[in-house]
């Protein structure tokens, strides 16, 4: 009944008519936010004639960079916002102006005073939000999210924040240090940039670690990463996958996989979409056609899950070749499809991923662990060319740079999370500057100084055109407890079945049923502790 009081069932006369209109509205502008932002994602295309400008990109790169201009009828090479093409160029390119003009252009997504534009929007959304949840009672729309979260309150959110703030910062401002440090002794003598940023610290990665992207991306064929990946679900849960070319499906790309369990019986369907597409926002993530549920009769109506990637396109002489962060995207997106899976419950409502969403990236994240366990990298790093395994010195090198920037990235991802409370924490009716707002917001987090004309809030899609408005600290809140979690499996073994099956009937098949707190002392016997998130950061002083 609560769900339907948080719906506005109550309401009655104008307010009824007033929610009515504003959810309508509310649908409508995160919809045309979302548009926005892929306009301005695909507009922008900087093509490259002069092959001198090419200087520092991997030859992966380049050839894609030429197969995309080719699509295009162009001459030479093209490079686009989407990050299988922006993240390379910024890491590699040794065109110091170009990369700045990458990073301007993809900062400044609906922001660009054109038709694309998504200030007025934002200031639409915040205040309809506020009113919305006005009506119903609450203050902020914060307030309104967080009574169904583990959190439970924005102030205990906001002093979460804080307490990982207060921890990382310092580790933040020494990455920044080292690598401007290295920066100038690498002959760089200008102020390092946010453009430069990415740049540089690939650079001393390799410098330190002996590796970055392109030595490992020949082990990280997509359709081993896949094998591998479905392996560790069979070797945990016992389920099995099994491609259907039959099944109707979206897009010629898509793969469909009927999911079996270790006793036979039909678990669900899994759609995965693996490529970028002009048609495609970016990003990852996990949805669902159907959820799980059991119907009037009884019967058990199994789910139909998607998964849609963007990754490393295949060109004419290579398969797709995954850099070391879409192993772990595919992991983590893969986590949220096994909760929708091996969901078991009665109603829709409380199917698979249908919990608190400081809780539903539990699954997900506890996923991406494996990517830093030997064994398992053994079974899905292959040379594409040689079939040899990945050597252990570089698996070596993996875990040990586990830990490289980890203040840096933290503090970042800290600011999203800061920036999304500032904006829905408001008690009013927005009208302000949102840029002031914005630096206001993340002031506490800034390890660069601001750069005119970009924003994140005129492209933050998690909080304005998806389900994370006042819930993007969730992303950090359950690291803490995947890391804690992730602890008892290191302590029977990581391939456990035991705790593997603990995990699965106590947390991915209960779906909402139960509050979560509940559902994880029922796994892991006592409430999260943030110690192994800190010392897996290597941010825990001993």
């Amino acid at each position: 009944f609560d769900t339907f009081v948080r719906k506005g069932v109550n309401l009655t006369g104008e307010d009824k008519k007033q929610y009515r209109d504003l959810t309508t509205k509310l649908a409508k502008l995160s919809l045309e936010f979302g548009e926005h932002v892929l306009k301005d994602t695909n507009d922008f295309k900087l093509h490259i004639t002069d092959e001198k400008d090419l200087k520092g990109l991997p030859a992966g790169v380049v050839e894609a960079a030429a197969a995309l201009a080719k699509e295009n009828n162009l001459e030479g090479w093209l490079f686009t916002l989407q990050f299988p093409s922006y993240m390379p160029f910024m890491k590699y390119a040794e065109n110091r102006e170009l990369r700045k003009k990458m990073f301007i252009e993809f900062s400044k997504r609906g922001n660009k005073n054109n038709e694309n534009d998504n200030k007025q929007i934002v200031k639409e959304i915040v205040s309809a939000r506020v009113k919305t949840v006005n009506l119903l009672g609450y203050e902020t729309y914060a307030d309104y999210v967080l009574k169904k979260s583990m959190a439970s309150s924005k102030e205990k959110v906001n002093s979460f924040l804080k307490e990982l703030l207060d921890t990382s910062y310092s580790f933040g401002k020494s990455d920044v240090k080292e690598v401007e440090e290295f920066a100038k002794q690498s002959g760089f003598n200008e102020k390092l940039e946010l453009w430069d940023y990415a740049f540089y610290t690939e650079k001393l990665k390799k410098s330190k670690f002996e590796i970055d992207d392109e030595i490992l991306r020949p082990y990280f064929e997509l359709k081993n990463v896949e094998k591998g990946i479905f392996g560790l679900a069979t070797t945990l849960y016992g389920i099995t996958f099994k491609e259907n070319k039959e099944i109707p499906k979206y897009h010629e790309e898509v793969k469909v996989f009927e999911v079996h369990d270790n006793d036979g019986s039909f678990i669900g369907i899994l759609y995965v979409d693996y490529f970028s597409r002009p048609s495609k926002h970016g990003g990852a993530w996990m949805t669902s056609f159907r959820d799980q549920y059991i119907d009037k009769t009884g019967n058990d109506v199994r789910p139909l899950i998607s998964l849609v990637m963007n990754f490393t396109r295949p060109t004419e002489t290579k398969p797709s070749l995954l850099n070391f962060r879409e192993v772990t995207t595919f992991l983590h997106e893969f986590g949220h499809s096994l909760h929708g899976l091996l969901s078991k419950v009665h109603y829709e409502s409380q199917s698979g991923t249908s919990v608190y969403r400081d809780f539903v990236e539990l699954p997900s994240q506890i996923m991406e662990n494996w990517a830093m366990e030997k064994e398992f990298l053994k079974t899905i790093g292959i040379h594409y060319k040689t079939g040899e395994p990945i050597p252990d010195d570089l698996i070596e090198k993996i875990i040990t740079a586990d830990k490289f920037q980890s203040g840096y990235a933290t503090v970042r991802q800290l600011s999203f999370g800061l920036l999304d409370m500032a904006w829905h924490s408001l008690k009013s009716e927005f009208n302000d500057d949102i840029v002031e707002f914005e630096r206001d917001a993340i002031a506490p987090t800034e390890l660069f100084p601001p750069v005119k004309g970009t924003l994140i809030s005129t492209a933050f899609s998690h909080i304005f055109d998806g389900g994370y408005a006042a819930g993007y600290y969730g992303y950090k809140w359950a690291e803490v407890l995947d890391a804690d979690a992730f602890e008892l499996f290191k302590e029977k073994g990581v391939f456990n079945k035991e705790v593997a099956e603990s995990f699965r009937k106590n947390i991915l098949e209960k779906g909402g049923t139960k509050h979560p707190m509940e559902l994880y002392k029922a796994f892991r016997g006592h409430e999260p502790d943030i110690k192994p998130l800190l010392k897996r950061s290597g941010m825990l002083k001993e």
